[in-house]
């Protein structure tokens, strides 16, 4: 009877310490320093093509879209930041130059891409096809984004419309609109940090930040990226495509981003139409209320040119 009692004892305490174990495990599993967003099966993206074409595909569905952000979420909360910590850290202050070659595509964003392609990154387009990708940055709300929507559709015309976390929280009817209209949604982060000076941990907390408020408000799932400012650096770069995001840059912009220092109608149309180049990726502010007032105009002017404005889409 008493070899029974300590056999007994002794199989108690082992259940009992097992139990413990796996609880134990249960929670070092569920923990990550990157937010989450959704459970996935997949535990990280296919890397992104180095391809200097900006891609293209038919629209996503919100079913694809909720699973898209899934696999961000899954390869996010995995990141190990020792994989990027060699990259170089320097700062790069991106602008794309006056320098053009003889088909009128600035050679700065060349030289960048051969140079960055391996993240992912997009400065410009295909040299062989006359497209052109549309794209505005969202910082707040001046009054003139539906008058830009409502000429986008009708010259059905696509675009990406790059969000600040402060957009979305303020403007959710507009970005509704973004998506309900085909456009596509692109990720400016939640508080425009600058991704070079902030910490590796803080810069990807801002991009998870807004990745996840355009997610559960909207059942969305972003996938380009734009730097705030356009300040970059390779470890930066690292950093988006760890998180399964494709970096987007531009080849052309002007000043346009200031309401109180507008440029005329008719010389902002010449500048947008005097910088017309294969796979051109123009960054606007739709702050402008000249660019509100030009876009239509400057949308058939290319057309007749034979240029074709292409849908960025993963």
């Amino acid at each position: 009877m008493k070899i029974f009692k300590t056999v007994l004892a002794l199989s108690l305490a082992l259940c009992m310490l097992a139990g413990c174990t796996g609880r134990n495990d249960d929670k070092n599993g569920s923990s990550s320093s990157a937010p989450s967003i959704s459970s996935s099966s997949s535990s990280s993206m296919p890397e992104p093509s180095s391809s200097s074409e900006a891609p293209e595909s038919s629209s996503s569905s919100s079913s694809s879209s909720m699973d898209s952000s899934s696999e961000a979420a899954a390869a996010a909360g995995s990141a190990d930041f020792s994989q990027i910590g060699a990259l170089d850290p320097a700062a790069v202050t991106w602008g794309p130059g006056r320098q053009v070659d003889e088909e009128n595509r600035p050679t700065a964003p060349i030289a960048l891409q051969e140079q960055y392609g391996k993240y992912g990154a997009i400065f410009i387009g295909n040299k062989d096809e006359k497209k052109i990708y549309l794209t505005f940055d969202q910082g707040y709300e001046n009054g003139y984004t539906a008058k830009i929507l409502d000429t986008l559709k009708e010259k059905e015309a696509p675009a990406v419309f790059f969000l600040t976390g402060h957009y979305v929280r303020t403007e959710p009817e507009l970005c509704q609109r973004m998506i309900d209209e085909g456009h596509v949604l692109g990720n400016h982060t939640d508080n425009h940090l600058d991704a070079t000076e902030a910490p590796l941990s803080e810069a990807q907390e801002d991009l998870l930040s807004l990745h996840n408020m355009v997610n559960d408000q909207l059942g969305y799932a972003c996938r380009y990226y734009r730097f705030p400012e356009g300040k970059f650096s390779e470890q930066a770069l690292g950093l988006v495509q760890m998180n399964s995001y494709k970096p987007v840059f531009w080849s052309f912009a002007y000043a346009d981003w200031d309401p109180d220092n507008q440029m005329a109608e008719a010389d902002a149309l010449e500048q947008l139409k005097s910088h017309l180049h294969c796979g051109a990726i123009y960054l606007l502010h739709s702050v402008s209320s000249t660019n509100a007032a030009v876009l239509g105009d400057f949308i058939d002017a290319a057309r007749q040119e034979g240029y074709e404005f292409a849908k960025m889409e993963l």
